[in-house]
This record gives C-alpha cells, sequence and structure tokens, in this order.
C-alpha cells in the first residue's frame, strides 16, 4: 500500500467510514501521528484504533501510533509538540481541532496533515475542500449548524425548563456570529421558551460561566459546539461534565460522552458509539436522527 492510499484510510476512520483496504506493503511498518486535545488512553482513542485494525493495521505488528496528549489549555506549548512529533517522523498525522493543525503546518511542509476542525476552509487551513493545496486536507465539521438542532431536542427533553442557557466559547461566537445566536433565541421564543447567551473566554471561566447560568435562573444548558467544552476526554470536558451534573442541570453537548448524571441526557454520536455501547452498561434508545442516538438515566 502507497502512502497516499494509507492517508485515505486513516482520514475514513477519523470519521467513522469503513474503506475498502488494498494489498499492504508487506513487512511494512506504518507510523501514525495524532496530535489532538484527548487522552491516548480515551474511549475515542480506543474507538478510532479499532476502525484501522479492523481494516488490517494494528499497533504493535504493522503500526506505530505516536500519541501527542495535548490539553486543551496547553496551546503555548504547541508549536513544541508539533515541532517534536514531526520529528519522529510519521507518514502522516491525524490533528485537530484548528490551532494543533496550525501549529503542524507550521513544523512542516512535507508531512501529510488530516485535519478535522469546524471548517478547514472557513479557517484559512485549506484552499477549498476540493483542491486543498499544501500537505493538509480533512474534514469539515460545520457543527454550529447542528446547534439549533440540539436546542430543539434539550427543549423537547426538558419540558419544564422555560429558561435555556447557551454556552459559547467567546472567542469563536461573539460578533461574528451575532446572527446565528439570534436564530437560537428567535426559534426558542417561538416554543415559549427563553434563551440567554452566556460567554466563555477560556478554560478558568467554564465553572464561573456554568454557576452564572444556573443562578441567572437556566434550567437547562445548550452547549454549543466549540473544542474548548466539547473535546471528548479533555480536561475541559471533564469539568463541564461534572459541574453540569454537580447543579442537576440538563443539558446537551456536541460530542458524546461516558459521565452521565440522573438529570442529564447525552448524545453519543457516530464512530463512537461502539466503543460507548461497550463501556455503558445503559440500554441505548436509537433516534430517527442519522448519526445520533440517546440514552439517560
Amino acid at each position: 500500500m502507497r502512502r497516499r492510499e494509507f492517508i485515505v484510510l486513516i482520514g475514513g476512520a477519523a470519521v467513522g467510514w469503513p474503506l475498502v483496504v488494498r494489498a499492504q506493503e508487506s513487512g511494512r511498518t506504518y507510523r501514525l501521528g495524532v496530535f489532538i486535545p484527548s487522552a491516548r488512553e480515551s474511549p475515542q482513542a480506543a474507538a478510532f484504533l479499532d476502525e484501522l485494525r479492523l481494516n488490517g493495521f494494528v499497533e504493535g505488528q504493522n503500526l506505530t501510533v505516536i500519541w501527542a496528549d495535548l490539553g486543551v489549555s496547553n496551546n503555548d506549548a504547541l508549536a513544541e509538540r508539533a515541532a517534536a512529533l514531526v520529528k519522529a517522523a510519521p507518514d502522516a498525522i491525524v490533528a485537530g481541532p484548528e490551532l494543533p493543525i496550525r501549529a503542524l503546518q507550521a513544523a512542516t511542509s512535507t508531512v501529510p496533515i488530516l485535519g478535522v476542525t469546524e471548517d478547514m476552509v472557513g479557517e484559512a487551513l485549506v484552499a477549498s475542500l476540493a483542491h486543498p493545496g499544501g500537505n493538509t486536507t480533512g474534514i469539515s465539521l460545520l457543527s454550529p449548524e447542528l446547534d439549533g438542532k440540539r436546542q430543539d431536542i434539550l427543549i423537547e427533553a426538558a419540558p419544564g425548563a422555560q429558561r435555556i442557557a447557551a454556552m459559547a466559547e467567546a472567542n469563536v461566537y461573539f460578533s461574528p456570529r451575532d446572527r446565528h445566536f439570534q436564530e437560537l433565541q428567535d426559534a426558542a421564543r417561538k416554543r415559549g421558551v427563553e434563551v440567554s447567551i452566556i460567554g466563555v473566554s477560556g478554560p478558568g471561566q467554564i465553572v464561573p460561566a456554568i454557576d452564572a447560568a444556573k443562578a441567572s435562573g437556566a434550567k437547562a444548558l445548550n452547549f454549543l459546539a466549540s473544542p474548548l467544552f466539547s473535546v471528548p476526554g479533555s480536561r475541559n470536558s471533564r469539568l463541564v461534565i461534572e459541574r453540569v451534573a454537580e447543579l442537576r442541570l440538563p443539558a446537551i453537548y456536541q460530542w458524546p460522552t461516558v459521565h452521565v448524571s440522573r438529570r442529564c441526557t447525552v448524545n453519543v454520536d457516530g464512530w463512537w458509539r461502539r466503543s460507548c455501547a461497550a463501556s455503558n452498561p445503559l440500554t441505548f434508545q436509537w433516534s430517527s436522527r442519522p448519526a445520533s442516538s440517546w440514552w439517560s438515566m
């Protein structure tokens, strides 16, 4: 298998699309770098590597994984860690979200980078999806488009909540996306629900912002799409889940989580379904919505 075909495979594994693997080069060990803010021991990592294994790439046999464990709050060290990962000579690197991808782009112009972020084109990481150019390609999640759908589901799941707080990363959402906020508020108002926007400027403000939302009278929380809140397995994600559970607030998130309180309803998306199902002795209720399921305690 050529390096190009290996890159196509891991790109598919990153989003859970099984791809056909062509004959591999006998005796070759492929080197895969991973540059994302999730721990090597996380359920997401296990599911990702399981997809590769099912397609013929087994860690310790014909695959070496070089995993850079990043915390969302460790952006100052990204350049140094990116350089160290490139020095380890991977065949390709899976990276995300935006800042880790940028750090890798500054560190190498030759090692292929497969990015996963909100908008590869909008964030100027590639020239276009059809012709990305350079050594970077990847997947645009465009998940802010789903904020409204998640809000609708939260309103259905918490019918007594007449006031909801939308938790937004200030650096991402404010001035350029005021229209997005207005659409969320207008849609909720039609259903008799008031939505307040709570801006969070960084990791240190996550818990105070959740507390402020609770103090303002919010009966449920919608964590809008952002790596600040929702990178599975990250310290920030754990902070969010633990504080919401302590306050006993229904909440909805961009990505799945394995921590559930009595008042939480959790989305388990796409390629993490199998991993979550295996690690949680709960009954899954599959919805008709594509690539999503819901379960509660």
